[in-house]
């Protein structure tokens, strides 16, 4: 790459720059592409170094620096803490509506802002968003649990589950929600330091039943379903621009939960446990990490910025660079990237409700 990260920008730099470019480009008007020529921008990630948010925006940064007018010097700023809720939090309060300061978020942001955390100060709704970068994942089991695929869920009623967890409110969350809408008793042990840790627990016969991501499964998991050692069930799925569930173009072959509900119940999914499930499903997976700018930024400010979004994902070395860095998904943009940040976003009151009794009930989570 021609163009690299600045890491640790003061925010009293950025916040002088920020003003400096309000007085001295102004805003333009909507047919024109705002200059960014001789700024510097922030990319605040609020989460700490080296994790996947944070190498996620760094693959991102000097390609947005190449794509946008005037070919800024972007700086990604880890605002670590909370989860992601102190660095979302601060970007909130303080960013300005001059596109010199974006937030990358991630599902650990998501789902505390879903589930009413008293911690979360920050609101969707007051955020633009540019980018969606989804990510997919894989249910898998034991072969010895009778299941050979999706298709004959109904193999594990009775059977004991076991599955490796980090915590209830991360992204793991889905999991036990979705063997719980199937009417399944899944066993949840916590204490998982991550998903490779599950994985190795799962391999030593601890857990029968775990899940990785894409990455995650095409490199680890998927072997040991080559070799015999795991079944793979299904793959999550993904959502088309108009919010349907659909089967993950990574694997076309497994079918994506909402078929697995159907082979089980009989019927299409639906309901309030089922709408909770989706809402965190997309806000974990499909639209996991999102490019946000706050809602009052002018028009052609915006515009520059999706713009350029499309132009990186365009450009002709992007998708074998991505593949190796994020996996082998589709970036969400435009009309996909609005729809899948509202489906994140948003869950209704009686959804929000029922999962929220459902933590509360079944594992005593504390909200």
């Amino acid at each position: 790459m021609r163009a690299q990260s600045i890491i640790g920008i003061s925010r009293a730099l950025s916040s002088g720059l920020a003003v400096a470019a309000i007085v001295a480009a102004g805003y333009h008007g909507t047919a024109q592409a705002f200059d960014y020529s001789g700024k510097r921008i922030e990319f605040v990630v609020p989460f700490a170094t080296g994790g996947g948010s944070d190498n996620w925006a760094r693959f991102f940064a000097p390609r947005f620096q190449a794509a946008l007018p005037g070919n800024p010097v972007i700086a990604v700023m880890n605002v670590p803490g909370g989860g992601s809720i102190t660095g979302t939090n601060q970007y909130a309060e303080r960013a300005k509506p001059d596109g010199l300061s974006v937030l990358g978020t991630s599902g650990s942001t998501q789902f505390p802002y879903l589930l009413g955390d008293k911690r979360v100060k920050y609101d969707y709704k007051d955020w633009t968003v540019i980018m969606v970068t989804p990510t997919g994942g894989v249910v898998y089991a034991r072969p010895e649990l009778g299941a050979k695929s999706g298709a004959d869920i109904a193999k594990l009623r009775g059977k004991s589950l076991v599955y490796g967890s980090q915590g209830v409110t991360s992204l793991d969350l889905v999991v036990p929600l979705a063997f719980d809408i199937l009417g399944l008793d899944l066993k949840v042990v916590f204490g998982m330091k991550g998903r490779g840790p599950a994985r190795l627990a799962f391999e030593r016969g601890e857990s029968n039943i775990d899940y990785q991501t894409t990455a995650a499964y095409v490199k680890s998991v998927k072997p040991l379903v080559d070799g015999g050692k795991a079944v793979a069930l299904w793959a999550w799925g993904s959502v088309d621009e108009n919010g349907n569930l659909v089967r993950d173009p990574t694997f076309k072959d497994l079918p994506h939960f909402g078929e697995v509900y159907k082979a089980m119940h009989g019927k299409e999914p639906s309901g309030p446990a089922w709408n909770a499930w989706k809402a965190f499903f997309v806000a974990g997976f499909a639209a996991q990490k999102m490019v946000l700018l706050p809602k009052s930024t002018p028009k052609d400010i915006v515009d520059t910025w999706r713009a350029a979004a499309e132009k990186v994902v365009k450009a002709p070395d992007f998708e074998k660079a991505a593949d190796k860095a994020l996996g082998d998904v589709d970036q969400g943009l435009g009309k996909k990237a609005e729809t899948l940040f509202k489906l994140a976003t948003e869950v209704d009151a009686e959804s929000r409700e029922w999962v929220r009794n459902w933590l509360v009930k079944k594992f005593n989570a504390k909200l």
